[in-house]
């Protein structure tokens, strides 16, 4: 579109009359990829473990047979390949050019910031709309093999890069992070709203950090006081997927790179669930 028809934009698609708000913004797969559904996992703030839940998302669903693979689109903060013991290798390219995905032990297909860098702890001073730009190419220009479930592991918050992956990517729905605090409300709320604005399915909630289990008599230890998740999946009608608990042994596997071998029956159903709600909203 040239500059003088849209000079006059606001920004508020829903109240605009001009071409563009009709034109369909997502990007293509390379023709030799194969992704079938695509699950962003998001957060209304930081620091509530949104990348540890896709980990294990992923690592579920490959458990229950289902090829999966993870776009980190937290570009400034990768660290979903620490979690899958890869942090130390580098991404490679074919003859035509295109990225392909490194794969961990149990086949997930991982595509991040950090398998480009020369050396993992190298920070990403880029500004957003070079950020936006690479989320694009991790999805267009990688050869993805026939990937059942593709997890966008995504920043938090609204701004640059959540919202190019909702216009860029075919996202068929969403997973809610959250934990017990008291702001739990105001984090769910806030992706609420966006997934709302942006006409994208609310595929179910996950509290992570929702208490500790004693280990000596097995009772639920909630170290932030009583959860209100399942009120607040009951508000807003979306399905609470899964309490995640701290545990040493899961923080341990991460930190080891083997997040692949956690116990996650606390997962246990999630699969079942995610894809009927998929079902329900195509």
């Amino acid at each position: 579109m040239a500059e003088n028809e849209n000079s006059g934009c606001t920004h508020n698609c829903s109240t605009c009359g001009s071409s563009c708000a009709k034109k369909d913004l997502r990007e293509s797969l390379h023709e030799g990829s194969c992704v079938r559904k695509v699950i962003a996992v998001v957060s209304g703030k930081g620091g509530v473990g949104k990348s540890l839940v896709t980990s294990l998302l992923a690592a579920r669903m490959n458990k229950e047979g289902k090829r999966t693979a993870i776009l980190d689109a937290d570009i400034t903060g990768p660290s979903i390949p620490t979690s899958f013991g890869i942090s130390g290798e580098r991404v490679m390219g074919d003859e035509t050019g295109l990225m392909l995905p490194v794969e961990t032990k149990s086949g997930i297909q991982i595509m991040s910031m950090n398998l480009l860098l020369k050396d993992g702890s190298d920070p990403v001073l880029w500004r957003g709309p070079v950020i936006a730009g690479t989320v694009k190419q991790f999805w267009s220009n990688v050869a993805w093999k026939d990937v059942d479930f593709m997890f966008v592991d995504m920043p938090p918050g609204t701004g640059d890069v959540p919202l190019t992956v909702f216009q860029s990517l075919p996202i068929d729905g969403i997973v809610i992070v959250s934990s017990p605090q008291q702001l739990v409300s105001v984090i769910v709320e806030k992706a609420v709203k966006m997934a709302e604005l942006m006409k994208i399915p609310i595929l179910g909630l996950v509290e992570n950090m929702s208490f500790v289990r004693c280990p000596d008599c097995g009772k639920e230890i909630h170290l932030y006081g009583k959860s209100t998740i399942e009120k607040i999946a009951l508000d807003y009608g979306i399905p609470l997927l899964a309490r995640i608990p701290i545990d040493p042994d899961i923080s341990r596997a991460v930190d080891e790179g083997k997040v692949e071998e956690v116990d996650s029956e606390f997962l246990a159903g999630v699969f079942d669930t995610i894809a009927a709600r998929i079902s329900r909203t195509h």
